[in-house]
């Protein structure tokens, strides 16, 4: 396992990270199986795991909580909040209302006294920086979290969160956790310069694109994956931007072939290869995925296999643009367009 320096923290996290967005219903992996995903993956030198508190409404970090048991120092646990808890009005969001009692209810969850690091799980148009930052200061202060960072926010929302630290002398944002991935590549063109301007760490998430580059899907196979089910308008190869994403995997799978690397050792070494890029978020249903996705761990890639994913799928580009989750509302509100 390699481990890099998360953002200008001075903290080592591995290349590699746990995800646990799937332990329980969402991904139907069983305590059991958590525990010894987990164990697994500390064993592997990953010492990243991240949840969040929407994930099963709050099992997943149960279920992390669990398995960390007895292992937490030497851990970087890292948990989000600001999607919906249950249908109450307020139990959402990025004010500090909210984001002091949903810590509390974190923590009591993952059975920890403070997380290494908090994360806006998305951008909250109704709330200011200000209001969120100030919150997320006070609860560092007092010990509740080490760092924060936000989570798929447009770049022009990094920059102004950044700006809104230094001008209200709060803390700041430390990191950034984008969708990145060989068929998903956008955030190239300004989030990624935007982060290294700053000096935030990056976790990238999906970086097998949702099992699109695990191996698993390739022309002529019935696509049967867990997210086939929870989206399948994703993985429905008639729609012309997944008949897209089936060429290039085809071509990429040509290229792996080509270079003696599995379709999972070509997909993480490409994104754990931006300079720009700190851990890659693995999230293995099973321990066979999670011992398939460590495999890549110390996978470095050629500048000729680069060069050749850059021909397939070009610099900045997003297959699937529709598929992004960091559009300003007023894109997806027609009621918010040049009102």
């Amino acid at each position: 396992m390699k481990y890099r320096t998360l953002g200008r923290t001075g903290v080592q996290v591995s290349t590699l990270a746990l995800g646990a967005m799937n332990f329980g219903a969402i991904g139907r992996t069983t305590q059991e199986e958590a525990i010894a995903i987990v164990d697994a993956a500390l064993d592997a030198g990953i010492n990243v795991i991240d949840t969040a508190d929407m994930y099963g409404q709050g099992e997943s970090e149960e279920m992390v909580g669990r398995a960390i048991s007895g292992r937490r120092e030497g851990l970087i646990l890292a948990t989000k909040a600001n999607m919906p808890m249950g249908e109450e009005l307020n139990h959402q969001g990025s004010s500090r209302r909210w984001l002091t009692m949903e810590l509390d209810n974190s923590l009591r969850r993952l059975g920890v006294d403070h997380v290494d690091l908090y994360q806006i799980h998305r951008w909250d148009p109704t709330t200011s920086d200000e209001e969120t930052l100030s919150a997320l200061t006070d609860l560092q202060r007092a010990g509740k979290i080490r760092y924060f960072g936000s989570s798929t926010f447009p770049a022009y929302r990094i920059v102004q969160a950044q700006w809104a630290a230094s001008e209200r002398h709060l803390s700041r944002y430390v990191t950034e956790q984008p969708s990145y991935s060989i068929l998903q590549r956008g955030i190239e063109t300004h989030v990624l310069p935007v982060t290294q301007e700053y000096g935030l760490g990056v976790l990238a998430w999906s970086p097998l694109a949702s099992g699109w580059l695990s191996g698993a899907i390739r022309e002529g196979r019935e696509i049967a994956t867990s997210r086939s089910g929870l989206m399948p308008a994703r993985f429905d190869t008639t729609i012309p931007v997944n008949r897209a994403k089936m060429e290039a995997v085809e071509q990429l799978a040509g290229v792996a072939d080509q270079a003696g690397l599995t379709m999972i050792q070509l997909a993480l070494g490409f994104v754990t290869a931006h300079p720009g890029v700190t851990s890659a978020i693995i999230g293995p249903r099973t321990l066979q995925h999670l011992h398939s996705q460590t495999a890549a761990a110390d996978t470095v890639l050629s500048s000729d296999i680069l060069d050749a994913i850059d021909a397939i799928v070009a610099p900045g580009t997003d297959l699937a643009p529709d598929e992004k989750v960091d559009t300003p509302p007023s894109l997806l509100d027609p009621s918010l367009r040049r009102r």
